[in-house]
């Protein structure tokens, strides 16, 4: 998508502009320079806040927040007595999420908890049903966090997988670097794996949606 197309998107939302993740992609920029691209974009943003809202999610699980901006978009469509958990490797970015979030009203509705996503994602209640997840954090981690997850997800629960197109470098052969690699494995194992549907959208920097179905 060209800029120009992608201009179009954006005006085309209701409503077309959003005031608070906007100041949190200024800011991010501000503080933190080029990892400012690690942040989802405004049109994924409300791709995420309408899985919210049409899954009924009350209990979203985030792995890999950064500055905090899908778990804004997600937290603001949760219900007022729902719940997001987000684990990051590091707290470096924490003051800047919680900036955002407090702005919006929704820094109650947001547990974040510090350290290797694998190990947090083990602690978890064992009867705890998670009703979404979106996973943005390393690529050679993906597998294993899915393979966490999966057996955690309520009824009608999804899990969204982000950068699954990785700029398209999972297309270019001569990429072959360590997180193309491992994305590479991962959708090609996901796209085998019995037991789940899934599907893969062209939103970003490509985003998978994956559902157990066994």
């Amino acid at each position: 998508m060209n800029e120009e197309l992608y201009d179009y998107v954006l005006a085309h939302a209701n409503p077309p502009t959003d005031e608070i993740s906007e100041r949190l992609a200024a800011t991010t920029v501000e503080r933190f320079g080029e990892l400012a691209s690690m942040n989802i974009g405004i049109d994924q943003g409300r791709f995420l806040a309408m899985l919210v809202a049409i899954t009924g999610a009350r209990t979203i699980v985030e792995v890999g927040t950064f500055t905090g901006m899908s778990a804004l978009w997600m937290a603001r469509a949760l219900p007022d007595d729902g719940q997001l958990i987000c684990f990051d490797i590091t707290d470096r970015y924490l003051a800047t999420a919680r900036e955002a979030w407090a702005a919006a009203g929704v820094d109650d509705r947001i547990d974040v908890r510090i350290g290797p996503a694998g190990e947090g994602l083990a602690t978890l209640p064992g009867d705890l049903r998670i009703d979404m997840a979106f996973v943005d954090a390393d690529k050679t981690g993906y597998a294993g966090y899915l393979d966490q997850l999966l057996p955690r997800m309520s009824e009608r629960g999804v899990i969204a997988v982000d950068n699954v197109l990785w700029s398209g470098g999972v297309v270019e052969a001569s990429d072959e670097s360590e997180a193309t690699v491992a994305l590479r494995a991962f959708n090609d194992m996901v796209a085998s794996r019995a037991g789940v549907e899934a599907v893969m959208l062209p939103v970003g920097d490509g985003v998978t949606l994956i559902r157990r179905t066994g």
